[in-house]
């Protein structure tokens, strides 16, 4: 299968050049990319006039929740992929706090055999650090990665035992992934609703401090030192965080990290002037106006590596419900792309180049995903088309996920994924799933 993608403004997140060319994709690799390369198509191939449009590397959101198996009637593979291809990602990676979860070979072989059946974009499984996310004893790390995981997390829960994350960190190291860390100190943040500060005061709600998050970065962070290992901090989202960070790094320690669009974007005060609506509600919680600049000057400066949704769907029946009981969390596959152009590239906190290498470089990078992330000869044909000015609303009730829990219902934005090419195939095209 041939596809040729012409005159479109091709963005290079690895040089961070804009420039106009085409780009040609033969058996689900790139074949050529440049001014031109049409001309050589061969005949029949499939063109796609991108003229106007922006082509970029397949994005890749590495925090995801697909909620499949067991709870499915939040989101499975199905729409979750659909849902991503909508937003412009090729490639997801999959958190396994599932029911059961992802702890062992057969988990990872089920989401991995489902996601080719059913799945319109790449997924790949992330396995659990402990087993049944307990926290009480190591899961089966080496046959997972036989399997196919790309990394370990217990996403949701931090690991509390010190000698547990010591010994992951170990294992992890021997087959070349990171481990992924929830970073939160459950007795500095417990029963916490929202960010620790005026706001958490003033609404009556228990806050958690930006130190519950801080704290556990620098433990892990001495554990890689320790060890040698790989940390990667999960939807960092504090100022003191990133200090963490930076130390550890001034040390030679490898630790990377993640943002989200809901904390590159909002502030604990959205609690408060949307009158305590649970799409408020995450874990980290939305923190402080200085917490907020200092992702995107990190984002900025490329400190932070890489953009991630955490697309954490819920039913309504998990957030239609008093603050206190509320379910974390947000979903993100659909919103990502219009938000970040509308608020971060628009107001001008980050370009569009830093924008597009923290949803695309970045994360290949980290989860060592060799053929993707680039816009280049040999890399997999997966490529996301955007449209950086089309106006549109944003309304849940039209998303392909199945969920609806998002904070940016409502928003006027610029800006969307035009199509979306996974392998070379166009699977998402002008408002529409295309296989």
């Amino acid at each position: 299968m041939t596809l040729v993608i012409k005159g479109g403004r091709l963005l290079c997140p690895e040089r961070g050049t804009v420039e106009e060319g085409d780009v040609l994709c033969r058996d689900g690799l790139i074949e050529a990319v440049g001014p031109g390369v049409a001309a050589g198509a061969p005949a029949g191939a499939e063109v796609f006039d991108a003229r106007g449009l922006l082509v970029v590397p397949g994005l890749i959101d590495m925090h995801v929740h697909l909620r499949d198996p067991g709870l499915e009637y939040k989101e499975d593979i199905v729409s979750g992929t659909r849902a991503a291809a909508a937003g412009g990602f090729t490639t997801v990676a999959c958190m396994p706090n599932t029911s059961p979860v992802v702890d062992h070979a057969a988990m990872v072989s089920y989401i991995v055999g489902r996601a080719r059946q059913v799945g319109v974009v790449n997924v790949l499984p992330i396995g659990a650090v402990t087993k049944g996310l307990a926290g009480k004893e190591l899961a089966e790390i080496g046959d997972m990665s036989q399997a196919g995981i790309v990394g370990i997390s217990d996403d949701g829960q931090p690991v509390w035992n010190g000698e547990l994350m010591r010994t992951a960190l170990q294992y992890s190291s021997m087959y070349g992934i990171p481990v992924i860390a929830h970073s939160e100190d459950r007795h500095l943040a417990e029963e916490g609703q929202m960010h620790y500060g005026a706001w958490s005061a003033v609404l009556g709600l228990r806050g958690i401090p930006a130190v519950a998050e801080a704290a556990m970065i620098a433990r892990d962070c001495m554990l890689v030192e320790l060890t040698g290992g790989r940390l990667h901090v999960a939807h960092v989202s504090t100022e003191l965080s990133l200090s963490v960070i930076a130390w550890a790094r001034a040390r030679g320690i490898a630790v990377t990290c993640e943002v989200t669009p809901h904390h590159l974007t909002l502030t604990d005060e959205e609690v408060a002037r949307t009158g305590y609506d649970t799409s408020t509600k995450v874990n980290p919680p939305l923190r402080g106006p200085a917490d907020v600049e200092a992702m995107r000057k990190g984002l900025r400066e490329g400190f932070i590596e890489a953009i991630g949704s955490d697309h954490a769907p819920h039913s309504r029946d998990d957030k239609d419900v008093e603050y206190n009981f509320a379910a974390n969390g947000v979903i993100g596959l659909e919103t990502t792309v219009p938000v970040l152009l509308t608020e971060i590239v628009g107001k001008g906190h980050a370009d569009l180049v830093t924008v597009v290498r923290a949803m695309t470089l970045g994360p290949a990078r980290i989860l060592g995903l060799e053929r993707k992330g680039r816009l280049a000869a040999g890399m997999d044909a997966d490529l996301a088309i955007l449209d950086l000015d089309h106006p549109w609303r944003i309304d849940p009730a039209a998303f392909k996920s199945k969920s609806r829990n998002t904070p940016f219902a409502g928003w006027e934005v610029r800006g969307l994924a035009a199509a979306t090419v996974v392998a070379g195939r166009v699977v998402w095209r002008d408002g529409q799933i295309c296989v």
